[in-house]
């Protein structure tokens, strides 16, 4: 039910149906605040998939900028726009966005990622093989830009092709890997029906708030890497990921521990140990990487 106050556009009234080849829908949110330097991009990499079936949800947390009129200039009736009368902070915002998907598949898309051509028919069409529902996520890998638009370097598992993985040993092996190997929220797509049985994010560690929903997707199957780019991860001066440092490493050894004490996923105190080691190299790479196209990091929310 929407608040008193919460602007929706008109096209959000409509009822969510397949596309007119009897493709699956596809719900892509976009939670947005000060977004409208990136959010054209974003939006155009989503318009511009192969697989037509989508409902772009842009859930605006009462952003002071022009977010609603770079919304308003696309005209697709595929875009709905809701702004939230009130700030939720990124936790709620998120939450907002997965009570608003109606499609039988979800994807959580950052306001400054972009997606890769063809990634969503790829994916859809791997779970849509997937009768017994045995696979909980399709991800592939992902390039992380600048500002510009630039490459900076590419993040994913080391592996040379496409294949189905272990959802435990995957937890484990990013665990290990001091890092998130799976990647940001637009990475991957799941089904709604199991986003619905996981529940809201969690922002107990704020900076592991995706990889904690993708360790509770695998909870319930296997992962699929498609060994191909899904999505690109946008830093910028005033992202989130630019704040680095100390903050995310403590986030980490919480979160690392928190699933450390759930037994079903095996992971073991080497895992751990390994992992925290790594994750001192990890964050003090990126954060020479970040501050050589930013300078001191710039802790603004994004």
């Amino acid at each position: 039910m929407r608040e008193p106050g919460e602007s929706i556009a008109s096209s959000a009234l409509l009822p969510s149906t397949p596309g007119a080849d009897g493709a699956p829908l596809v719900s892509i949110c976009i939670p947005s605040y000060n977004g409208a330097a990136f959010l054209p991009d974003t939006i155009d990499s989503v318009l511009q998939q192969s697989h037509r079936a989508v409902e772009l949800w842009v859930v605006d947390d009462a952003s002071p900028d022009a977010t609603a009129e770079v919304v308003a200039r696309f005209g697709d009736p595929r875009i709905r726009f809701v702004r939230n009368p009130r700030n939720l902070g990124p936790q709620g915002n998120w939450n907002r966005c997965l009570e608003l998907a109606t499609g039988k598949y979800y994807k959580l898309l950052p306001q400054d990622d972009l997606l890769a051509p063809g990634s969503l028919a790829e994916h859809v069409a791997i779970l849509e093989a997937d009768v017994a529902g045995d696979i909980a996520l399709v991800f592939g890998s992902r390039l992380v830009i600048d500002h510009r638009g630039r490459g900076v370097f590419g993040r994913g598992p080391r592996l040379s092709r496409g294949c189905r993985l272990d959802g435990r040993k995957l937890v484990r092996r990013c665990v290990s890997a001091g890092t998130n190997l799976i990647g940001e929220p637009g990475n991957g797509l799941m089904r709604r029906a199991l986003a619905l049985r996981i529940g809201l994010y969690d922002t107990e560690h704020p900076y592991m708030v995706d990889l904690d929903y993708w360790f509770r997707a695998l909870s319930f199957g296997d992962a699929y890497y498609t060994g191909k780019r899904s999505s690109s991860f946008r830093i910028s001066p005033g992202s989130w990921s630019v704040a680095l440092g100390r903050r995310q490493l403590e986030d980490f050894r919480g979160f690392v521990d928190k699933y450390v004490a759930k037994t079903g996923f095996g992971i073991t105190r080497m895992d751990r140990t390994v992992g925290l080691a790594k994750a001192r190299v990890n964050t003090g790479a990126r954060a020479l990487i970040y501050r050589s196209k930013f300078g001191p990091a710039d802790t603004r929310r994004a």
